[in-house]
């Protein structure tokens, strides 16, 4: 079992940072910060798998424990089976809607008989060296994560969240917010009844739920409204408020001349 999976199923507010860099340079920098693991984000970006694993190895080279977590393009087995081959910490899927659809998640990951992942030599393997030891133990080792963020999730997702192999459930909320006719409505009492219900549901199955905050002055209230864990800022976001910021700074210092 993974770091982020033991401090994630024992709910112990482990706290994630958004990667959508494609740069192993950016994702070892992150990870030798004190979080627990990094995001990276293959559905919204044009990251290839070479990308990906070469940011897992920048992670792996941090120093600390950092794990690597990739949201993946689509619950499509194919692609899932080649990013944990990789040797990554966890998986997490969008717009997953449906009980069977997060069986299918995990079905995914896992080698038969539970699963239909394909068994071959890989970097999770060692490259074979460890190819036995790896196939016999690996089943249920990965952070399976099912994003909860259209209506049908939402209408779905106490039987989403008692899925068996599903670790957490994750708010989508940017995704959910236009679902619901409240794009961007962060704040609306409609959202965060929403964003409550799913809570709900991850408590009732006794599964951790996380969210995205990429305004991290919103940190203090997701954790007030029962989030388990959360991915705080997105590395685009981070870099161009530094930037605005000193901007803002040698304007005010020019000015004052």
């Amino acid at each position: 079992m993974t770091g982020i999976k033991r401090a994630i199923e024992e709910f112990d507010q482990p706290l994630g940072t958004w990667l959508s860099i494609g740069h192993p340079t950016v994702a070892e920098a992150a990870a030798g910060l004190d979080v627990d693991f990094v995001l990276v984000d293959m559905e919204h970006t044009t990251m290839c798998l070479e990308t990906v694993e070469g940011m897992a190895r920048g992670v792996d080279a941090a120093e600390g424990d950092t794990d690597t977590v990739v949201r993946v393009p689509w619950n499509d087995p194919v692609q899932l089976k080649r990013i944990v081959d990789i040797g990554i910490a966890g998986v997490m899927a969008p717009m997953i809607g449906t009980a069977e659809e997060a069986r299918t998640l995990v079905r995914a990951l896992r080698y038969p008989p539970d699963g239909i992942r394909g068994i071959a030599g890989s970097r999770a393997t060692g490259y074979g060296r460890n190819f036995e030891e790896y196939v016999e133990t690996a089943n249920g080792s990965i952070l399976t994560v099912a994003q909860i963020e259209t209506q049908q999730g939402l209408d779905n997702v106490a039987e989403i969240a008692r899925v068996d192999g599903i670790d957490a459930l994750f708010v989508g909320p940017a995704d959910l917010s236009a679902a619901l006719d409240l794009f961007a409505e962060w704040h609306s009492e409609e959202f965060d009844h929403a964003l409550e219900a799913v809570v709900r549901a991850g408590n009732a199955a006794d599964v951790p739920v996380g969210t995205l905050t990429v305004d991290v002055q919103d940190i203090p209230k997701r954790v007030s409204q029962g989030f388990d864990f959360l991915i705080a800022g997105k590395d685009v976001s981070l870099l161009m408020d530094g930037i605005e910021t000193a901007i803002d700074e040698y304007d005010e210092a020019a000015a004052s001349k």
